[in-house]
């Protein structure tokens, strides 16, 4: 069983957001499947998949994260992906084992669960200019249209990138997306 987390923020406000990209990898997977509000998270379990989109605001993404394997504990791999200011736009890193590098949701998971030993795609959203706008504030932009373009792309790189950690492995998946 694999758990693949989207991290992002509950609400229409938040819905295309540079913080919610977590949210839409999860929403590309699933397609038209329907959500069912569980562990405070939206959850679709499949297969030998479960994908969990945390409704606990990003800050307390552990929260749902640690409730979750309370249910289903020890999965296979345990994927988080999330945006991040330190990667520009169409990038994607693929990484275990890392610090929270100032992400306060992965953080938060890091806390509840006691561990880094997870897998994280972190998804390059850019970052503000220099001075000009605080990350706080930034990630809460929508994307201008030509930006949202390549969104849509790296969406689509990701959504393989977790079919080659399923299939292929960790490994695999470093060389074949890390950009």
């Amino acid at each position: 069983m694999y758990l693949i987390v989207g991290l992002g923020n509950p609400g229409k406000q938040y819905e295309q957001t540079r913080h919610n990209m977590g949210f839409r990898v999860l929403d590309l997977i699933a397609g038209i499947t329907k959500w069912e509000n569980k562990y405070q998270s939206q959850l679709i379990k499949l297969e030998d998949v479960i994908l969990a989109k945390p409704q606990t605001f990003m800050n307390k993404s552990g929260e749902a994260v640690k409730e979750i394997l309370k249910y289903y504990p020890a999965p296979e791999m345990l994927i988080v992906t999330h945006d991040d200011l330190d990667l520009p736009l169409g990038t994607i890193r693929i990484q275990k084992n890392i610090s929270g590098a100032g992400h306060n949701g992965v953080q938060n998971i890091i806390d509840e669960l006691g561990t880094q030993d997870f897998i994280r795609i972190r998804l390059g959203i850019d970052s503000p200019s220099r001075g000009q706008i605080p990350g706080d504030d930034y990630v809460l932009q929508k994307f201008s249209t030509d930006e949202e373009k390549i969104v849509l792309e790296v969406l689509e790189k990701t959504k393989d990138a977790i079919e080659t950690l399923q299939t292929q492995g960790f490994e695999m998946a470093q060389s074949k997306f890390n950009g």
